[in-house]
């Protein structure tokens, strides 16, 4: 489906390549079927759409533009996921991925500014971020974070280690879970 998009502003839609190489990947973990899914710095809801799609159980939208969440609800009611949809107009930085009737997200993504995302080591507001969305996540979950190519995460953001990265053009993706304490 063809997405509305607003007039102007700096949302970056994903191409529909990239979302589906995405895709392919995340379906090796077993996502998004079934899956209780947050998409921060949603835009018009690209990942999140494409998540209701594949049949994930419901997705939480989180945008602080309310121009662009109004596009996006429309986008949602043409998609016909109103019911497995809710729309948050607030900042990622301050909420995360707020839960969704008190239970936990299985997968997230984090798709902020790359301006957002410059820097990404201890003390970073990517860090401060991940350490939010630590909390909102089951044990299994995946956060998937998209910067610019040239960025690099480090491996590990308090309970979150990189599972693996991908890139694709000028942007990359990575992917990060909870990491287990075996001892």
């Amino acid at each position: 489906m063809k997405l509305l998009a607003p007039k102007a502003g700096p949302t970056r839609p994903i191409t529909d390549r990239v979302k589906e190489s995405l895709f392919n990947v995340l379906s090796n973990y077993g996502l998004p079927r079934g899956c209780i899914v947050a998409d921060l710095f949603c835009g018009v809801g690209s990942l999140g759409l494409e998540a209701l799609s594949r049949d994930a159980e419901c997705v939480t939208f989180v945008e602080k533009d309310p121009g662009v969440a109004a596009v996006l609800a429309k986008n949602i009611a043409k998609a016909g996921f109103g019911d497995r949809s809710t729309v948050i107009v607030a900042s990622v930085f301050s909420i995360g991925a707020p839960l969704r009737d008190k239970q936990r997200h299985d997968l997230v993504f984090v798709d902020p500014p790359y301006a957002e995302t410059a820097e990404t080591g201890v003390g970073s507001t990517l860090d401060k971020l991940l350490a939010i969305v630590s909390q909102q996540i089951t044990t299994d979950a995946v956060v998937v974070v998209r910067t610019q190519r040239k960025t690099r995460l480090v491996n590990r953001y308090g309970r979150l280690g990189v599972l693996e990265r991908r890139e694709w053009g000028t942007m990359a993706v990575t992917l990060l879970s909870m990491i287990r304490d075996d001892g």
